[in-house]
């Protein structure tokens, strides 16, 4: 069930995101282009979505998740060079390619050979920052 229901939401916020234009690599990099000729359409995503969360998240938490024993919350606070690094390597990413993760694994149904590459090397980062992470510790 658990299974079932994840796949639910993935494809949910995969037609969410294409509907939404975020699986657009030129809508993307025309929201990140500042200087240049800025497209703000994704702005409003983003609004949006940061009003359904401001106003759902204090009413999700306050119960229990409907298939897990309770929620899992991250528990650190602190904000160390693991997470400054990566989110430096998202930003870079995210504004030389104009595709995040999320926007890039949904955009795969489109079979472009760019995002697969995308993706197999995402994948491959991930790998190496796994392994680098696990020697390191």
């Amino acid at each position: 069930m658990r299974n079932l229901a994840a796949l639910a939401c993935g494809l949910l916020f995969g037609v969410g995101l294409a509907l939404s234009g975020m699986t657009d690599t030129a809508k993307v990099l025309g929201f990140l282009d500042l200087f240049g000729h800025w497209d703000p359409d994704l702005l409003f995503v983003m609004g949006a979505a940061v009003c359904v969360t401001l106003v759902s998240f204090r009413f999700v938490l306050r119960g229990k998740p409907l298939l897990a024993q309770a929620f899992d919350l991250p528990t650190r606070k602190d904000i160390d060079v693991h997470l400054l690094t990566g989110a430096a390597l998202f930003g870079v990413g995210w504004g030389l390619f104009g595709y995040c993760p999320g926007p890039a694994l949904s955009a795969l149904v489109y079979l472009e050979p760019k995002t697969g590459v995308f993706v197999v090397s995402m994948l491959a980062g991930m790998a190496l920052a796994g392994a680098l992470g696990r020697r390191l510790a």
